[in-house]
């Protein structure tokens, strides 16, 4: 293209930090990155992108390292052991240069050039581009504890977004600057949509598609870690309503 030339590809210019949370995601990962290089060329995006690797086993390493190799805009950064689903987000998110960033999980659940969908909302009067699932297509047992999770966190903070759980966003990196992320598990969306909210960030909504697990299984959905969210989700509510509802105490 020469300098008398304009660039008519849909957002040319447009300034985004791609990243993913990658957790032993060796039969996804390779895919979303072609995906993700092939879209941001054909929207003109200005583009970075990151895999946040969690503590993942030796095979997914290759794999990134790999891709490292074969695709120059890519970079991953590597936790030398587990941070959670939280710690490799908040990674990713002081990772971004770029005026917006975009991120959604690293099992294919999500069709990564649905992200133009959201880029049609990236100006001037948005913060957060947030998507929602049309149709989640999961096991019927994580329909449920899903569809009760997101009435809990609903109803708790009085959130009034359709899709609190779903990790397929844009955000303005401004945001950031008043909105401080402390959670290292699932509930670092609860936590992140709460305080955006607070702080008078202005959302947009977006219906994507969802699509079941191709590879891997879901790192959430046992015992344990549902016990972990509720009793984080607790904690996240009693800071929530000290600071916000009471005036007291530091920002949560």
């Amino acid at each position: 293209m020469t300098d008398n030339e304009t660039d008519s590809r849909p957002y040319a210019g447009l300034g985004v930090s791609i990243f993913y949370p990658c957790y032993n995601d060796w039969g996804t990962m390779g895919s979303m990155i072609q995906l993700t290089v092939q879209t941001a060329e054909r929207l003109g995006l200005d583009y970075e992108v990151t895999i946040v690797d969690d503590g993942s086993e030796a095979h997914t390493l290759e794999l990134l390292d790999d891709i490292e190799s074969r695709f120059p805009q890519v970079h991953v950064h590597r936790h030398e052991s587990n941070k959670g689903y939280g710690g490799a987000l908040r990674t990713g998110f002081a990772s971004g240069t770029k005026e917006w960033i975009f991120y959604t999980d690293g099992d294919c659940q999500y069709d990564v050039r649905e992200m133009e969908l959201l880029m049609e909302f990236a100006r001037d009067d948005v913060d957060i581009v947030q998507g929602y699932k049309i149709t989640r297509n999961d096991p019927f047992h994580r329909i449920i504890i899903g569809r009760v999770y997101h009435w809990i966190v609903k109803l708790s903070f009085g959130l009034k977004i359709r899709d609190t759980d779903c990790d397929f966003r844009l955000i303005r990196r401004s945001v950031f600057d008043k909105v401080h992320l402390k959670e290292d598990s699932g509930v670092i969306c609860a936590e992140l949509m709460t305080k955006s909210l607070r702080e008078g960030c202005r959302i947009a909504e977006v219906p994507v598609h969802h699509f079941e697990r191709a590879h891997g299984k879901s790192q959430f959905f046992n015992f344990p870690r549902i016990a972990r969210v509720v009793w984080q989700l607790r904690g996240l509510w009693i800071r929530d309503f000290l600071h916000y509802r009471l005036g007291i105490g530091e920002k949560p």
